[in-house]
C-alpha cells in the first residue's frame, strides 16, 4: 500500500505527516523518543537493526494515538457532544504509571493528547448506571480496602471478624465506590467503543497496530 497517508479513516486520510509530527515535536529526551515502553523495544542493543525494529514499532504506536484521537472526534460529532479545542495531539504529555499500566501505552497517550477521546470517555462515564446491589457487594468483598487509619495502624485482619468500628461504615464510602465502578465500567466501555470504532480503519504499510501479530517486531502492548 503506497501514498502519503498513515490510515484511512471510513475512506478519509490521515497524513503520515501528522504522525511524522507527533514523534518528532516536543518530546522529552528528543525526536522519536516516545513511551518508555516502547523505548525498550530493542533497548539493549544499538545495532542499525535495533534502532529500525524501535522506529518501526513508535510509529505504529503513534499512528494508533492519531488514528483514536479521530475515531474520537467523529463518535462527539455523532454524540452532539460539545466540540472539543481543534488541535492535534502533537505534544506528549506525562502519561501516568498507574495509567499506563491500567489503560495501555495507546490508549493512555490518547487519553492524555485528545481532548475528543477525554470527552467521550466522559459521556461515558454517564451513561454508567451501577446498582446498589453491585455497590453494596464490592464493599463486603473488599474490607481490607476501608479499615480506619487506626485499625491500620494496629494491623487489624479484615477477614478476621474485625470489630465493627475498625471498617469505614458502608453510608460513609457508599458514593466512592460508585464513583469507582462508574469509572472502571467506563473505562471498559471505551475499550469496547475502540475496538469496534478501528474495526474498519485501513493502515498503511508500516504504520499496522504495533501488536498485529501479521508484523515483523509485534508486542502486544495497546
Amino acid at each position: 500500500m503506497t501514498g502519503d497517508y498513515a490510515a484511512r479513516v471510513r475512506g478519509e486520510e490521515i497524513p503520515k505527516q501528522y504522525v511524522d509530527t507527533f514523534l518528532s515535536a516536543g518530546l522529552p529526551g528528543g525526536a522519536g523518543r516516545v513511551d518508555v515502553r516502547l523505548r525498550r523495544v530493542g533497548a539493549t542493543s544499538h545495532d542499525a537493526a535495533a534502532h529500525k525494529r524501535r522506529h518501526r514499532q513508535q510509529r505504529r504506536w503513534a499512528t494508533q494515538v492519531i488514528v483514536t484521537d479521530e475515531l474520537a472526534r467523529r463518535a462527539c460529532a455523532e454524540r452532539d457532544l460539545a466540540p472539543p479545542d481543534d488541535v492535534l495531539p502533537m505534544h506528549l504529555l506525562t502519561i501516568p504509571e498507574t495509567d499506563v499500566a491500567d489503560l495501555g501505552s495507546i490508549i493512555a497517550a490518547a487519553l492524555a493528547h485528545s481532548p475528543a477521546a477525554r470527552a467521550l470517555l466522559a459521556a461515558l462515564e454517564r451513561e454508567q448506571h451501577i446498582p446498589e446491589t453491585a455497590v453494596r457487594d464490592y464493599y463486603d468483598r473488599n474490607q481490607d480496602r476501608f479499615l480506619t487509619p487506626e485499625a491500620l495502624r494496629r494491623g487489624v485482619d479484615p477477614y478476621n471478624a474485625p470489630d465493627p468500628s475498625d471498617i469505614h461504615p458502608y453510608e460513609h464510602v457508599q458514593d466512592g465506590i460508585a464513583q469507582q465502578l462508574r469509572h472502571a465500567a467506563a473505562r471498559r466501555a471505551f475499550f469496547d467503543w475502540l475496538d469496534r470504532a478501528r474495526a474498519d480503519v485501513v493502515y498503511a504499510e508500516g504504520h499496522e497496530h504495533p501488536g498485529d501479530p501479521s508484523q515483523p517486531d509485534h508486542e502486544h502492548r495497546h
